[in-house]
């Protein structure tokens, strides 16, 4: 339990040191965009970073990139896919969901999603989505961070490397 608690918190501060950098971007509440991000400052999160484009009418969601470290996650690449070409209906929907709240608040969502549904319940995502927008103003992409954390017998599952 100890060693789930140190994933758990070394996830917390990724998500802090990534929502803190897409926060410094924004100017006078203008939402940053794709063009904005330079992931040679967030190295280490990398491998399970995303970028997810927006399609809108209707609306619609597809993987632009999904980091290497995500492969592991999915058991197959899932870049260039949509939310029903990557996920089950059921997973599908939660995304669907997610994102678009997402999308329609220009707000950072972040949440907790349990891997039950690939046959690992004790497995979970500790995610980010943090909306771009190249216009400033309506939701284009978003920048996805996912934190796997989980305790596998002694040893710790972890998408992130503790700082």
């Amino acid at each position: 339990m100890a060693a789930q608690m140190g994933a758990s918190a070394a996830a917390a501060r990724a998500h802090e040191e990534l929502y803190a950098y897409w926060a410094g971007l924004r100017r006078r509440g203008r939402l940053p965009g794709r063009d904005d991000i330079h992931p040679d400052d967030f190295k280490r999160l990398l491998p399970t970073i995303s970028l997810i484009d927006v399609h809108r009418n209707p609306l619609e969601f597809r993987l632009r990139l999904a980091g290497t470290g995500l492969y592991g996650v999915y058991g197959r690449e899932i870049t260039g896919r949509t939310l029903a070409e990557a996920y089950s209906a059921t997973v599908a929907d939660y995304w669907r969901r997610e994102l678009t709240k997402v999308v329609e608040e220009r707000r950072p969502s972040v949440g907790v999603h349990s891997l039950a549904w690939r046959g690992a319940a004790h497995i979970s995502i500790l995610w980010l989505r943090l909306p771009l927008a190249s216009n400033g103003a309506d939701v284009d992409m978003i920048l996805g961070y996912d934190a796997v954390v989980g305790v596998q017998g002694d040893t710790v599952a972890s998408g992130i490397r503790a700082a």
